[in-house]
């Protein structure tokens, strides 16, 4: 099997968010880190989009925003410094296409400051008001650490609850590892899907 194969929590975000993401959309990167998420995010929304960024850390606000100006994308996104406990406080009920959460830390930086789960759960709860219907949620949750493992059973729980508000909820994840390995929870809000069929 080659090495890409199963592919990395968030390659497989990337990979089945592709075609959910309209030109001109409305999208979140809640936690911009080195800003991955945020440049694939730019190019999805293309020129007419908007990518609200995510984080507090200025490491990290700093590393996003060099990527997308590097692509020349930078007119697509408004960085947050600030935690995605407040994202809804940037975004109308019912406007957002994606929300994309890459938990943890910053990779490179130190470990010490990373998501928790009490803002997290805020800012899930937040992404579900601002997300429209039939809009995504995507969550990669690393429980291999300490702090990642009682955030990711959090966030996993709050995803289980929405299925009584209708949701559609995955989880994908490598098995058989010597360590709890990061996984993505992924949901479907309800109504009309976001992509065209």
């Amino acid at each position: 099997m080659p090495a890409s194969l199963p592919p990395r929590p968030t390659a497989l975000a990337h990979l089945l968010l592709r075609e959910v993401i309209r030109d001109g959309e409305l999208v979140i990167d809640a936690t911009a880190g080195n800003g991955h998420d945020t440049l694939f995010l730019a190019e999805r929304v293309g020129p007419a989009g908007r990518v609200l960024a995510f984080d507090v850390q200025a490491a990290a606000i700093a590393a996003a925003r060099e990527r997308v100006a590097a692509q020349g994308w930078q007119d697509r996104v408004a960085f947050q410094q600030k935690s995605h406990a407040l994202l809804e406080d940037h975004a109308a009920a019912g406007s957002v296409a994606v929300v994309m959460f890459n938990l943890g830390y910053l990779p490179g930086d130190s470990h010490g400051v990373m998501t928790e789960t009490a803002t997290t759960l805020k800012g899930l709860a937040g992404a579900a008001r601002v997300l429209k219907p039939g809009g995504v949620l995507a969550v990669v949750c690393y429980p291999g650490h300490a702090g990642g493992d009682t955030e990711a059973v959090a966030a996993e729980e709050w995803f289980a609850a929405q299925v009584a508000e209708g949701w559609r909820l995955a989880k994908y994840g490598v098995l058989a590892t010597r360590r709890p390995a990061p996984f993505l929870l992924l949901g479907a809000k309800p109504g009309l899907a976001c992509a065209s069929s």
